[in-house]
Protein backbone atom coordinates (compact mmCIF):
# COMPACT_ATOMS: atom_id res chain seq x y z
CA UNK A 1 0.00 0.00 0.00
CA UNK A 2 2.72 2.45 0.99
CA UNK A 3 4.78 1.64 -2.09
CA UNK A 4 1.79 2.17 -4.38
CA UNK A 5 0.99 5.55 -2.79
CA UNK A 6 4.62 6.59 -3.10
CA UNK A 7 4.62 5.69 -6.79
CA UNK A 8 1.47 7.77 -7.37
CA UNK A 9 2.98 10.75 -5.50
CA UNK A 10 6.19 10.52 -7.53
CA UNK A 11 4.22 10.38 -10.78
CA UNK A 12 2.11 13.39 -9.77
CA UNK A 13 5.19 15.41 -8.83
CA UNK A 14 6.67 14.73 -12.26
CA UNK A 15 3.50 15.80 -14.09
CA UNK A 16 2.60 18.89 -12.02
CA UNK A 17 4.21 21.75 -10.09
CA UNK A 18 2.45 24.06 -7.67
CA UNK A 19 3.58 27.60 -8.48
CA UNK A 20 1.99 30.60 -6.75
CA UNK A 21 -0.68 28.26 -5.46
CA UNK A 22 -1.68 27.12 -8.97
CA UNK A 23 -1.21 23.49 -10.00
CA UNK A 24 0.54 23.60 -13.39
CA UNK A 25 0.56 20.66 -15.79
CA UNK A 26 4.00 19.74 -17.16
CA UNK A 27 3.09 17.40 -20.01
CA UNK A 28 3.00 18.14 -23.72
CA UNK A 29 0.13 19.55 -25.78
CA UNK A 30 -1.30 16.20 -26.84
CA UNK A 31 -1.37 14.98 -23.26
CA UNK A 32 -3.01 18.20 -22.09
CA UNK A 33 -5.75 17.82 -24.71
CA UNK A 34 -6.28 14.22 -23.64
CA UNK A 35 -6.53 15.32 -19.99
CA UNK A 36 -9.23 17.91 -20.72
CA UNK A 37 -11.07 16.00 -23.45
CA UNK A 38 -13.78 14.69 -21.15
CA UNK A 39 -14.76 18.20 -20.10
CA UNK A 40 -13.45 20.92 -17.83
CA UNK A 41 -11.62 24.23 -17.92
CA UNK A 42 -8.09 24.65 -19.30
CA UNK A 43 -6.27 27.94 -18.70
CA UNK A 44 -3.07 29.38 -20.18
CA UNK A 45 -1.89 32.00 -17.66
CA UNK A 46 0.53 34.63 -18.98
CA UNK A 47 2.89 36.80 -16.93
CA UNK A 48 1.00 40.12 -17.40
CA UNK A 49 -2.09 38.56 -15.78
CA UNK A 50 -0.28 36.33 -13.25
CA UNK A 51 1.27 39.38 -11.62
CA UNK A 52 -2.27 40.40 -10.56
CA UNK A 53 -2.97 37.22 -8.57
CA UNK A 54 -2.85 38.98 -5.18
CA UNK A 55 -5.26 41.77 -6.19
CA UNK A 56 -7.68 40.20 -8.67
CA UNK A 57 -9.84 37.79 -6.69
CA UNK A 58 -11.97 36.70 -9.65
CA UNK A 59 -8.90 35.89 -11.75
CA UNK A 60 -7.35 34.02 -8.83
CA UNK A 61 -10.53 31.99 -8.37
CA UNK A 62 -10.59 31.11 -12.07
CA UNK A 63 -7.07 29.69 -11.95
CA UNK A 64 -7.68 27.84 -8.70
CA UNK A 65 -10.84 26.21 -10.04
CA UNK A 66 -9.48 25.36 -13.49
CA UNK A 67 -9.10 21.67 -14.25
CA UNK A 68 -5.77 22.18 -16.02
CA UNK A 69 -3.27 25.06 -16.19
CA UNK A 70 -0.38 24.94 -18.64
CA UNK A 71 3.01 26.64 -18.40
CA UNK A 72 2.61 29.28 -21.11
CA UNK A 73 4.52 32.00 -19.28
CA UNK A 74 8.17 31.85 -20.25
CA UNK A 75 9.01 34.32 -17.49
CA UNK A 76 7.32 32.13 -14.89
CA UNK A 77 9.17 29.03 -16.11
CA UNK A 78 12.57 30.75 -16.18
CA UNK A 79 12.15 32.32 -12.73
CA UNK A 80 10.84 29.09 -11.21
CA UNK A 81 13.74 27.07 -12.57
CA UNK A 82 16.20 29.69 -11.31
CA UNK A 83 14.72 29.93 -7.82
CA UNK A 84 14.00 26.23 -7.31
CA UNK A 85 16.86 24.77 -9.36
CA UNK A 86 14.20 22.88 -11.27
CA UNK A 87 13.97 21.94 -14.94
CA UNK A 88 10.32 22.32 -15.90
CA UNK A 89 9.52 23.05 -19.53
CA UNK A 90 7.23 25.61 -21.06
CA UNK A 91 4.11 24.56 -22.96
CA UNK A 92 3.04 27.65 -24.87
CA UNK A 93 -0.55 28.48 -25.67
CA UNK A 94 0.44 28.63 -29.33
CA UNK A 95 1.86 25.09 -29.29
CA UNK A 96 -1.24 23.90 -27.46
CA UNK A 97 -3.58 25.58 -29.93
CA UNK A 98 -1.82 24.09 -32.95
CA UNK A 99 -2.53 20.62 -31.59
CA UNK A 100 -6.08 21.56 -30.62
CA UNK A 101 -6.85 22.87 -34.12
CA UNK A 102 -6.23 19.41 -35.62
CA UNK A 103 -8.09 17.49 -32.90
CA UNK A 104 -10.77 15.38 -34.67
CA UNK A 105 -13.54 16.42 -32.28
CA UNK A 106 -12.76 20.10 -32.87
CA UNK A 107 -12.64 19.58 -36.64
CA UNK A 108 -15.98 17.74 -36.73
CA UNK A 109 -19.04 19.74 -37.88
CA UNK A 110 -20.65 21.28 -34.81
CA UNK A 111 -17.85 20.03 -32.59
CA UNK A 112 -16.57 23.44 -31.51
CA UNK A 113 -17.91 26.84 -30.50
CA UNK A 114 -15.63 29.88 -30.70
CA UNK A 115 -15.71 33.03 -28.56
CA UNK A 116 -13.83 35.87 -30.27
CA UNK A 117 -12.82 39.41 -29.44
CA UNK A 118 -14.41 41.38 -32.28
CA UNK A 119 -15.89 41.26 -35.77
CA UNK A 120 -12.60 41.99 -37.55
CA UNK A 121 -10.74 39.37 -35.52
CA UNK A 122 -13.51 36.85 -36.08
CA UNK A 123 -13.38 37.36 -39.87
CA UNK A 124 -9.63 36.69 -40.01
CA UNK A 125 -9.84 33.78 -37.62
CA UNK A 126 -12.76 32.23 -39.48
CA UNK A 127 -10.88 32.50 -42.78
CA UNK A 128 -7.87 30.75 -41.25
CA UNK A 129 -10.01 27.99 -39.74
CA UNK A 130 -11.65 27.32 -43.12
CA UNK A 131 -8.23 27.03 -44.75
CA UNK A 132 -7.29 24.44 -42.12
CA UNK A 133 -10.42 22.45 -42.90
CA UNK A 134 -12.25 23.29 -39.66
CA UNK A 135 -15.95 23.64 -40.58
CA UNK A 136 -16.93 26.66 -38.48
CA UNK A 137 -20.02 28.64 -39.43
CA UNK A 138 -21.37 31.97 -38.22
CA UNK A 139 -23.59 30.12 -35.73
CA UNK A 140 -20.45 28.62 -34.18
CA UNK A 141 -19.01 32.04 -33.28
CA UNK A 142 -19.87 34.50 -30.54
CA UNK A 143 -18.43 38.02 -30.42
CA UNK A 144 -17.63 38.75 -26.80
CA UNK A 145 -18.55 42.13 -25.32
CA UNK A 146 -16.12 44.07 -23.16
CA UNK A 147 -16.13 42.38 -19.76
CA UNK A 148 -15.58 44.20 -16.50
CA UNK A 149 -13.84 42.86 -13.39
CA UNK A 150 -16.71 40.43 -12.76
CA UNK A 151 -17.74 38.43 -15.82
CA UNK A 152 -21.43 37.70 -16.46
CA UNK A 153 -22.87 36.92 -19.91
CA UNK A 154 -26.39 35.50 -19.96
CA UNK A 155 -26.64 35.85 -23.75
CA UNK A 156 -23.63 33.58 -24.22
CA UNK A 157 -25.05 31.02 -21.80
CA UNK A 158 -28.26 30.95 -23.82
CA UNK A 159 -26.37 30.50 -27.09
CA UNK A 160 -24.39 27.58 -25.70
CA UNK A 161 -27.46 25.94 -24.23
CA UNK A 162 -29.24 26.19 -27.58
CA UNK A 163 -26.17 25.04 -29.48
CA UNK A 164 -24.10 22.80 -27.16
CA UNK A 165 -20.59 21.88 -28.30
CA UNK A 166 -18.00 19.47 -26.95
CA UNK A 167 -15.30 22.14 -27.21
CA UNK A 168 -15.71 25.81 -26.31
CA UNK A 169 -12.66 27.81 -27.41
CA UNK A 170 -12.15 31.27 -25.92
CA UNK A 171 -9.83 33.58 -27.85
CA UNK A 172 -10.18 36.85 -25.94
CA UNK A 173 -7.61 38.59 -23.72
CA UNK A 174 -5.86 37.00 -20.77
CA UNK A 175 -7.35 37.94 -17.41
CA UNK A 176 -10.90 38.08 -18.80
CA UNK A 177 -10.99 34.76 -20.64
CA UNK A 178 -10.20 32.72 -17.52
CA UNK A 179 -13.03 34.41 -15.63
CA UNK A 180 -15.38 33.75 -18.54
CA UNK A 181 -14.26 30.12 -18.66
CA UNK A 182 -15.05 29.61 -14.98
CA UNK A 183 -18.38 31.39 -15.38
CA UNK A 184 -19.33 28.99 -18.18
CA UNK A 185 -18.10 25.95 -16.26
CA UNK A 186 -20.26 26.87 -13.28
CA UNK A 187 -23.42 27.93 -15.13
CA UNK A 188 -23.82 25.99 -18.38
CA UNK A 189 -25.51 22.91 -16.97
CA UNK A 190 -23.37 20.52 -19.03
CA UNK A 191 -19.60 19.91 -19.11
CA UNK A 192 -17.80 20.82 -22.34
CA UNK A 193 -14.05 21.18 -22.67
CA UNK A 194 -13.37 24.91 -22.30
CA UNK A 195 -10.04 26.04 -23.75
CA UNK A 196 -8.79 29.55 -22.89
CA UNK A 197 -6.23 29.99 -25.68
CA UNK A 198 -6.18 33.79 -25.93
CA UNK A 199 -4.28 35.25 -28.87
CA UNK A 200 -2.90 31.91 -30.11
CA UNK A 201 -5.19 31.77 -33.13
CA UNK A 202 -4.49 35.46 -33.89
CA UNK A 203 -0.77 34.70 -34.35
CA UNK A 204 -1.70 32.25 -37.10
CA UNK A 205 -4.63 34.04 -38.74
CA UNK A 206 -2.86 37.37 -39.24
CA UNK A 207 -4.99 39.20 -36.69
CA UNK A 208 -1.78 39.76 -34.72
CA UNK A 209 1.89 39.56 -35.65
CA UNK A 210 3.03 36.12 -36.84
CA UNK A 211 5.27 34.34 -34.32
CA UNK A 212 7.60 31.74 -35.89
CA UNK A 213 7.90 28.37 -34.23
CA UNK A 214 11.55 28.99 -33.32
CA UNK A 215 10.65 32.26 -31.57
CA UNK A 216 7.86 30.60 -29.61
CA UNK A 217 10.22 27.79 -28.62
CA UNK A 218 12.83 30.31 -27.43
CA UNK A 219 10.17 32.26 -25.47
CA UNK A 220 10.55 35.34 -27.68
CA UNK A 221 6.96 35.81 -28.76
CA UNK A 222 6.66 38.86 -26.50
CA UNK A 223 9.48 40.55 -28.46
CA UNK A 224 7.57 40.16 -31.73
CA UNK A 225 4.43 41.59 -30.14
CA UNK A 226 6.31 44.58 -28.69
CA UNK A 227 7.93 45.36 -32.04
CA UNK A 228 4.61 45.10 -33.87
CA UNK A 229 2.70 47.39 -31.48
CA UNK A 230 5.08 48.95 -28.93
CA UNK A 231 2.58 51.34 -27.35
CA UNK A 232 0.17 48.51 -26.72
CA UNK A 233 2.47 45.74 -25.57
CA UNK A 234 5.59 47.31 -24.05
CA UNK A 235 3.77 48.70 -20.98
CA UNK A 236 2.04 45.35 -20.54
CA UNK A 237 5.26 43.34 -20.53
CA UNK A 238 7.16 45.95 -18.52
CA UNK A 239 4.48 45.65 -15.84
CA UNK A 240 4.90 41.87 -15.87
CA UNK A 241 8.32 42.28 -14.24
CA UNK A 242 6.46 42.34 -10.90
CA UNK A 243 5.93 38.61 -11.31
CA UNK A 244 9.60 38.04 -10.39
CA UNK A 245 9.19 39.59 -6.94
CA UNK A 246 5.93 37.74 -6.41
CA UNK A 247 7.54 34.40 -7.21
CA UNK A 248 10.64 35.12 -5.14
CA UNK A 249 8.45 35.82 -2.10
CA UNK A 250 5.75 33.16 -2.45
CA UNK A 251 7.21 30.44 -4.71
CA UNK A 252 4.71 27.55 -4.41
CA UNK A 253 2.32 29.46 -2.10
CA UNK A 254 -0.75 31.38 -3.19
CA UNK A 255 -0.23 35.14 -2.89
CA UNK A 256 -3.12 36.93 -1.26
CA UNK A 257 -3.75 40.66 -0.99
CA UNK A 258 -2.66 42.12 2.32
Amino acid sequence: MTADNSTEDDSSSREFRQILGIRFFLGDARRAIAEIKGGGLLVVPAAPALKDLPRDREYREALLHADLAITDSGMMVLVWNLLQRDHIRRLSGLAYFKELAVEPEVCAPGGSFWIMAGEASAAKNLNWLHKQGVPVSASDIYIAPFYGPVVVDEMLLERLRERPAKHVIITIGGGSQEKLGLYLKRNLGYRPSIHCVGAAIAFLSGDQVYIPQWADRLMLGWVFRCISAPRRYMPRYWGARRLFGLMRKYRERLPLEG
